[in-house]
């Protein structure tokens, strides 16, 4: 029988729920929005003029969603507590001109969309979802979930260079999924979409289409104490942020801060667009719950100033095969609790008092934390953290949950931390 876990699962359970029904950003924020709404949310318009009401909202656009709650008695110069998050995951995504084939094939035209482990979608069940844009300029969500297109790895007995040389994708030529026989003639993908989703011929007149492995969350190992799924990075922090505004906004702890979930889209090229970190979406929503409050320029560079934001992204756990690629005294690893993420060159935004905001959020939720540090080596990564901070000139500390096999098409994370972070970012939230 299974040893227990120390904690309960529902909240991994629930995790993997949402992993699987949110194969694109676009269905990320409709499962983060059906839950808010269950919680008493209500989405407001960014065209519609915005009351200053006490309650919650949210705004959603594109594949971001922003919400927030603001509690009974907020003065309009009322600091807000910002967990920040992304939705976007690297993967295939399928071209303008879908239709393509060869030699008796029917194909898709693919573009690489982020920095996938390339070789983790090779000869792996992939499906289909994302957006179609009507001609009215509504939008309709698709997801094909089950096998429906491959990308084929080349056998070895026609490459031997495989066993000495090891394997080289060219992303062009190599990465182009398989979905049948015939030619491209005989494609016609987004028919085929229109069809699935129950819409006219020739409606779709634009589309926004990813290809994501059609293999579920599953727990892994002897005591289930680990857990293997896609889109971790940074779904699990989505998923983690939503429960945590949920939870403060329903706690009747007596806030002083309005707390936010701010899940953004694009963080793996770069965050600079429309429902990226980089973009105005935030900065214009924090402004106008401040305006809408019967605040001034005054009153919005005092919420500014006492404004902290933790940035929750997913980390590198020691990796037992290549321990010596990780800095030799920062090990963190799975069900250890959350990261601190700390890179003296600002490729995280943490500092000493942002640590000092961390720890007492972590003490008050009785959870662990653990610090990350790049090896010197080795290039660090980054995250929406030192973008947040720049552009809305907000103090900002970089979390996270330490996993293996991140960008890969099904990564491996603790059971137990996606709990440990959830209720450290609520007790930051209700702090």
């Amino acid at each position: 029988m299974s040893a227990p876990s120390r904690f309960d699962r529902g909240h991994t359970d629930d995790l993997m729920t949402f992993l699987a029904a949110s194969p694109s950003p676009y269905h990320a924020v409709a499962n983060a929005a059906e839950r808010l709404e269950k919680a008493g949310f209500r989405q407001v318009a960014e065209t519609d003029a915005w009351d200053g009401t006490s309650g919650g909202r949210y705004v959603l656009r594109g594949g971001a969603i922003i919400a927030w709650y603001v509690p009974e008695g907020a003065e309009p110069h009322t600091p807000f507590h910002i967990v920040g998050a992304h939705t976007d995951s690297p993967n295939l995504r399928v071209k303008p001109r879908p239709d393509s084939g060869g030699h008796g094939w029917r194909q898709l035209a693919v573009e690489i969309y982020g920095g996938p482990l390339l070789n983790s979608w090779l000869d792996r069940d992939l499906g289909l979802a994302g957006r179609l844009t009507l001609r009215d300029g509504s939008t309709v969500l698709v997801d094909v979930d089950r096998p429906l297109l491959r990308v084929p790895q080349l056998a070895i007995h026609l490459d031997r260079s495989v066993g000495s040389e090891g394997l080289k994708l060219d992303k062009q030529r190599h990465a182009q999924p398989v979905w049948g026989l015939g030619d491209a003639r005989d494609g016609d993908l987004i028919a085929f979409l229109e069809e699935e989703a129950g819409l006219t011929a020739g409606s779709a007149t634009g589309w926004d289409l990813m290809t994501h492995p059609v293999e579920p969350p599953a727990y892994l190992g002897r005591d289930r104490e680990l857990l293997a799924g896609p889109r971790m990075d940074n779904l699990l922090s989505v998923h983690a942020g939503t429960a945590a505004l949920v939870a403060a906004a329903s706690s009747g702890a007596a806030l002083t801060r309005i707390p936010v979930l701010a899940a953004f889209d694009h963080e793996e090229n770069g965050s600079q667009s429309d429902t990226g970190a980089d973009g105005p979406l935030l900065g214009t929503v924090l402004e106008r719950s401040v305006l809408s409050r019967g605040g001034t320029f005054e009153d919005r560079a005092r919420a500014f100033a006492g404004t902290v934001c933790l940035s929750s992204d997913t980390g590198h756990a020691v990796h037992p095969n290549y321990a010596e690629r990780h800095d030799p005294t920062h090990h963190p690893r799975v069900n250890g609790g959350p990261i601190l993420k700390v890179n003296v060159n600002n490729r995280y935004a943490t500092d000493g008092s942002g640590r000092a905001v961390f720890a007492a959020a972590c003490e008050r939720a009785g959870v662990p934390f653990q610090s990350f540090v790049s090896n010197n080596s080795m290039p660090c990564g980054t995250t929406i953290g030192p973008i947040t901070a720049a552009r809305h000139g907000i103090r900002t500390v970089d979390i996270g949950v330490a996993i293996l096999s991140m960008h890969s098409a099904r990564e491996l994370c603790g059971a137990d931390d996606p709990f440990l972070l959830a209720n450290a970012l609520t007790a930051f939230l209700e702090g």
